[in-house]
């Protein structure tokens, strides 16, 4: 199954509907059926299907996103999208991040079916979570709209199998200059659009020092501080050429109880005071535009919240973590719907070139499923997180 989902290239400026397609055929053939919700130009799409009793309250869902970044420019040793297995890994793009525990359940679905589980066992698949999130929030609409309410959610994002109950929420912009083309001789005649904006970046690398060393703090994450980072810039066409526009993509990464739009502004309040004067001095058309690109809310779950209990019984430890990545958790939980994240693979392989997930891994994750069967289908001593 890992070999089948890795052969679909799912890169997120691209379709996922052959995966999906497939994924709903393979559904169909054990008597499942699947709702689909497609993007505006039904070029991707969400799917959400239901083993054991079809009742709207209640069960769980196994979340993940058929999504994955750009393979571009990396020095891959084999072929991305397929699977290669050496000394106890599959190397593959997705095998990590995440569709290794897509796949484990999937393989795992004549099982469930197999032992009748008591309460509804859900499969959300999820596209365009690596640009922002933003299918699954098309999925838990139509969830809404159709009366579906979960109690609980486990989203199979790569935690090396550890139980994570929080993660940073996430919020990015791009900010375009507008500068005054002339030629580079006459510099001071015109406005550098990339200067300009190369100075809102560095005053962004002192916003990232600053929370480094003086925090606050919150030393349960692995990454214990609030993040600042800027990851895309683009402007100029020569270097004889004073450059009219540039643009470039920052984000913060912020800590629980974080005004991330407080950050913003700081930002730019230093663009439009400290710069824009000057730059308007020599062109009255200049400035700085900024447009939202993205936003994941955090991910804050109690310790003593069910799900977390439930979690602590499928992963065999009681011990939790708090990461600084990403998920579509929080979009769960602000649903209502109380989540945790379990995973095989290492966050750290993620987005890499010759990205892979150990072996061992993905049996803990067949474990942990395993375990999840034992106390949801019949015959067994069924946990209902819904009680």
């Amino acid at each position: 199954m890992i070999h089948r989902l890795i052969g679909y290239d799912t890169t997120s400026r691209d379709s996922n509907l052959a995966l999906i397609d497939w994924v709903k055929s393979y559904l169909a053939g054990h008597g499942i059926e699947s709702r689909i919700t497609y993007d505006d130009q039904r070029k991707k799409a969400n799917l959400f299907a239901t083993l054991g009793p079809a009742r709207n309250e209640g069960g769980i869902v196994l979340s993940g996103h058929t999504d994955v970044v750009p393979v571009d420019g990396q020095p891959w040793v084999t072929d991305p999208f397929k699977v290669v297995e050496k000394d106890g890994k599959l190397f593959g793009r997705g095998t990590c991040d995440m569709k290794s525990f897509v796949a484990i359940v999937l393989a795992l679905v004549p099982e469930f079916i197999r032992r009748k589980p008591t309460q509804p066992i859900h499969v959300a698949l999820s596209y365009d979570e690596e640009v922002g999130c933003i299918g699954v929030q098309r999925l838990i609409a139509d969830l809404g709209q159709a009366g579906i309410r979960p109690a609980a959610c486990i989203v199979g994002e790569p935690t090396c199998m550890k139980l994570v109950i929080a993660h940073k929420g996430k919020k990015s912009w791009r900010c375009r200059v507008r500068g005054l083309e002339c030629h580079s001789s006459l510099a001071p005649q015109g406005v550098n659009a990339v200067e300009a904006a190369c100075e809102v970046v560095a005053y962004l690398k002192g916003m990232a020092r600053r929370h480094r060393d003086l925090g606050p703090f919150n030393r349960d994450f692995d990454i214990p501080h609030t993040t600042v980072h800027t990851g895309v810039i683009h402007g100029g066409t020569a270097l004889n050429i004073v450059p009219l526009d540039c643009h470039f993509d920052f984000e913060f990464r912020y800590l629980p109880g974080t005004d991330v739009d407080a950050l913003f502004a700081e930002v730019r309040q230093f663009a439009e005071t400290k710069l824009l004067p000057e730059m308007r001095a020599v062109h009255a058309d200049s400035g700085f535009t900024w447009e939202d690109l993205s936003e994941i809310p955090g991910l804050a779950m109690d310790e003593n919240d069910a799900v977390v209990e439930l979690g602590k019984a499928l992963t065999g430890a009681n011990s939790v973590a708090k990461v600084a990545f990403g998920t579509e958790a929080g979009r769960f939980q602000e649903a209502g719907i109380p989540t945790i994240i379990c995973g095989p693979g290492d966050i750290e392989q993620a987005h890499k070139p010759n990205e892979f997930v150990s072996l061992d891994h993905l049996a803990q994750c067949e474990t942990f499923l395993h375990r999840l069967m034992d106390r949801v289908c019949a015959g067994s001593e069924n946990q209902d997180v819904s009680s």
